[in-house]
């Protein structure tokens, strides 16, 4: 399973996704797409983002079993601690 997670990008990123995930809530997609699509995808939200972020959470031979990706502004960002990941926030 994939989540995408879109923080205060332009409207037309949510039409995109739509067309290979589902919509659960404002900016929180999931689906099942095929790596291809996958990259594909990503390489349209990372070059769109604007402003904005994007955070992809994507399965991964790993002991957490999942891999992410994280584009635009760094509202939060993974980072490795002893092979599992976890998410930071910037301070302010």
């Amino acid at each position: 399973m994939t989540v995408i997670v879109l923080i205060a990008t332009a409207e037309g990123l949510r039409g995109h996704l739509t067309r290979w995930m589902i919509e659960i809530t404002a900016g929180v997609f999931v689906g099942n797409p095929s790596a291809r699509v996958r990259d594909h995808l990503w390489n349209v939200l990372s070059q769109r983002v604007g402003d904005g972020q994007v955070i992809m959470i994507e399965p991964a031979n790993n002991e957490q079993r999942w891999a992410v990706r994280t584009a635009g502004r760094d509202r939060g960002y993974p980072v490795d601690y002893d092979g599992l990941i976890l998410f930071a926030r910037p301070r302010h």
